[in-house]
This record gives C-alpha cells, structure tokens and sequence, in this order.
C-alpha cells in the first residue's frame, strides 16, 4: 500500500523544524508536519505573556547550524524566539509541508501495510511510513482542581492561554505559582496591579541572570565573523556544562560544585530581599537541581515591594472573590494568573495514543512498567517511529543539544536502512534494555538520587519515583554517542 505521505511529524515546534531539516537533508521531500495550534514556534507560540523570554543564552538555545547573529540581548526575549524559527522555516523550505490548527488524537501501527495509521481530528486518518512525534516536554498544560474555583466571578488567566493587553493596573491580583514561567511574570504584574499576591507551594532556585544588550557593533562582527558567535557559543554551553555535569549529574563526585550553585543563589536572595522572613520563604529545602533552576535579576527584588505578599500556606478553596488558605487567610482578588505549568508523565508521554506492534500501547506500556526509549528516541514495538520528547531523551540545559543529537541518530539510522534496501526498522528489546540499565546506573550519580530532593515536587520525576527525563550523559557525550550508536541496535526489514 501506497501511503499518504512518507514521513508525518507532529509538532512545528523547534523539534518538529529539526526533524524536517533532516529529512529533507536525506532527500525526503514527501512530508506533512501537524500542528494542532496556528502558527509554527511550539512553545514560543503559545506563550506569549509579559516578561517571557529564553532561560538559556540565546547563542546556545539556538541550531548550531543555524547561528543568529541579530538577537537583541544574550538572553532573548520570546518574540525573538518565534521570529527565529519562522526564519529557520523559510530558509529550510519547511512551511509548504505545514498544516496547522491539525490535531492528531491517535496513532497505530498496521503491521499487514508496514505503514502508520494517523487520526486527524476532523480529517479522517492519514497513513505515512515513518511517524515523528516532536509534540515537546512542555505542551499539555496543567491546571488545578482546586475547591470551588468554577465558582471564581473575576477573571481566570492561565499563562499558556495569555490575553494580550489584559490591564492589571488597580486590579487585586494573585498569580499560583512560582516556577521558571512566574519568576518572568511576577515582575511585570507587580508593575501594574494594585495588589498582587504569591501563592507558593515550593521555592525555587535562582541565579543572577547576566544579560545584556548585545551591542549593534557586535552582533555585526557576528554577522561577517561567524567564528566569532561560534566561539562566544562554546564560552556558554562551557558553563553551562559545568554546571549540569558536575552541579547536578556528578553530584555525589562534586558536591563541593553543587553547594558552590546553592550558596550562589542563596547570596544572590539576601542582597536582594530586605526581609529576613520573606527570604526564609523563598530558600529552597532540596538540593540545587534537584528542580529546574532559573535566572532572574528582578524576580527576588519584587518581594520588596509594598503592594506584593509572599503566601505560602496551602490553598484551601477558591470563593466568588478570592482564595482562602489553609491558615484562614482571605484573600480577595480580580483576576487569578494560573503559572501552574504542564503536566508532563500523566498525559505528555505521550501527548496522544499510540499503539505499536502486537497491540502495546505506548502510554500504558510506560505506565505498567518503566519509562525507556532507546537513547531517547525509539521504542521496542514501535516499528519506525522517533518519539522525539522521550523519557532519557533531554540531555544538557539547551533543548537544541536533544533536537540535535536526535537529528544524527536519524541520519545514522535511514543511512543504514537505505543501505540494507529496507524500508522497516525497529529497536531491539536487547539494545533498549542495555541502554535503560546504563542511563540508568549513571544517574545513580545524581543530585536526583544521592541529594535531598524529597521537598522539590520536581516534574524531572516520575510517578514512579525515578528521574526518567534527562539523559545522563554530557553535550559532546551525547552527540558522539547519536551517531556512533550500534547499527545492530536495529532490525531492518
């Protein structure tokens, strides 16, 4: 059977633009990438809030490939973000295979065709050879079930679904939250509300953000020096490295180097926060990295103010005008900013059902057992498929280390199946095995292990109890290790 596109990729995120670029590279031209928003971006579409901007150094959160030379400060803001990747778009040819406002709700394997059956939302079912899931870690929202908040009469905003313009100026605000999204937020609300109020359930860790304008004279010398930007990229992702490889992966061999993060950012809090109290507060009681670390220069700084209140007792109910604590505190507001993040191992992994061979189905598959994909991209079962956004799949503290390493594992991987005539692969249960016992001894290493993580209520775990997110292994590790990987780890057909 003849099927109706060679490749489908869900997702016109950066990872979704990636696995395009190398197709196309292979020589594949027959590809259809579903979007279920609007536009391309992922993440960078979606989110669109004030203060949002990129939490790693832009000539690092960016394709090696691709460098930037025009972004505006070291660490961009979101708009930029989303500029970029409708420029990579274009010069890779990737919008002509785009169709968006597409959802896919399924997906099985018909082992008769060789081929994958796709259910579009409204469109039937689409088939294609080879299915790449790039739906990202962060795209199914979460918001909670507090009591009563169906009652809430003032305005709901979650920061996934932002309304622009909304005016916060003499409006009683409080924000839920006080992840990497919230510490951009919260400046800007305070800025403008009458009152705002922070509900928070566990601090977080955070550094001084050193960013800057990037001077028009430099990022001219990037444009005709590409050398230059190359060379200030290898400077970041160099410490960068250092701090996830000895902060947080070597932790039982560098402690020293995780204490050294910690006291960062605990000097950083008390040059910052006036208030012994407040500062308690805000002090972490897990280990640096237990729970993703941000960077933020203003973030600690708007606890001084007079119109914002730290709240850290737990939220009891919502009423019509306000939320109520577990400490019998009112509090009354007009609009309620939900930063309450994503909810990444109930319903992202997968974002939508996938049944493989001899009926597995993925999610429950994971769920029944343990979370594994073979070096973070494929699946015994799942005959040509790349799940991009897999568990032991994020390796380093840039998303285009993953994106990229990911790239070359598929270049290696058709490289060999062209070479043998087949049009069929899959991952051994031998080679899956092996690569789960050796991450999984690596991150035995690990802050998340060999810390105390127990207060972090961090999304790197599980339901399980294990840090099945990131790739335990160095940049450079893992970009050797993803075009070097046995070619036997495959069955060809």
């Amino acid at each position: 059977m003849q099927p109706d596109h060679e490749v489908v990729i869900v997702g016109a995120g950066f990872g979704g633009l990636g696995a395009g670029i190398e197709f196309k590279r292979l020589g594949v031209d027959d590809i259809a990438i579903l979007e279920r928003e609007d536009d391309l971006g992922g993440t960078w579409h979606v989110n669109h809030y004030p203060g949002l901007a990129v939490d790693i150094a832009s000539v690092t959160y960016s394709y090696s490939f691709e460098p930037n030379p025009h972004w505006s400060r070291l660490f961009a803001p979101g708009a930029e973000l989303k500029r970029y990747a409708n420029h990579v778009a274009d010069k890779y040819d990737l919008k002509r295979h785009m169709e968006f406002s597409t959802t896919v709700e399924g997906a099985e394997w018909d082992e008769a065709e060789q081929l994958w059956r796709v259910h579009v939302a409204d469109d039937g079912v689409r088939t294609c050879r080879y299915l790449v899931t790039a739906t990202g870690f962060l795209s199914q929202p979460y918001t909670p079930d507090f009591p009563g908040i169906e009652s809430f009469a003032g305005k709901i905003i979650h920061t996934t679904a932002w309304e622009d313009g909304h005016d916060f100026v003499g409006e009683r605000v409080a924000i839920i939250g006080t992840g990497a999204t919230a510490v951009q937020l919260i400046p800007e609300i305070a800025a403008q509300a009458e009152r705002l109020t922070v509900f928070q359930r566990t601090p977080i860790w955070v550094v001084p953000k050193l960013d800057f304008p990037i001077p028009a004279a430099v990022r001219k010398i990037f444009d005709r020096v590409p050398l230059t930007q190359r060379a200030a990229r290898l400077v970041n992702t160099s410490l960068l490295e250092a701090l996830m490889v000895f902060g947080v992966l070597h932790y039982k061999q560098a402690k020293p180097g995780n204490r050294l993060a910690a006291l960062i950012a605990k000097a950083h809090l008390r040059t910052q926060v006036r208030d012994a109290r407040t500062r308690r507060a805000l002090t972490p009681s897990y280990d640096f990295g237990c729970k993703r670390p941000t960077f933020s220069n203003s973030y600690f700084r708007t606890f001084n103010r007079p119109n914002t209140t730290l709240q850290t007792s737990s939220i009891e109910r919502v009423e019509p005008g306000g939320i109520v604590t577990a400490d019998g505190t009112t509090t009354e507001i007009d609009t309620l900013v939900l930063a309450t993040g994503f909810n990444l191992w109930d319903v992202n992994f997968p974002a939508f059902a996938i049944v493989g061979r001899d009926g597995r189905d993925l999610g429950k598959w994971w769920r029944d057992n343990r979370f594994q994909a073979y070096e973070g991209i494929t699946v015994p079962r799942f005959p040509n498929l790349l799940s991009l956004n897999s568990p032991y799949s994020y390796s380093g503290l840039s998303y285009f280390t993953t994106i990229e390493g990911q790239m070359k594992h598929i270049r290696r991987l058709f490289g060999e199946l062209r070479s043998r005539g087949g049009s069929t692969f899959e991952v051994t249960d031998e080679a899956n095995d092996e690569f789960l016992d050796k991450v999984t001894d690596r991150l035995q290493s690990s802050v998340f292990y060999n810390g105390s993580c127990a207060t972090a209520r961090s999304y790197y775990f599980n339901q399980h109890g294990e840090a099945a997110l990131l790739r335990p292994t160095s940049t450079l590790s893992t970009l050797r290790e993803m075009e070097r990987f046995p070619l036997d780890a495959y069955t060809y057909r």
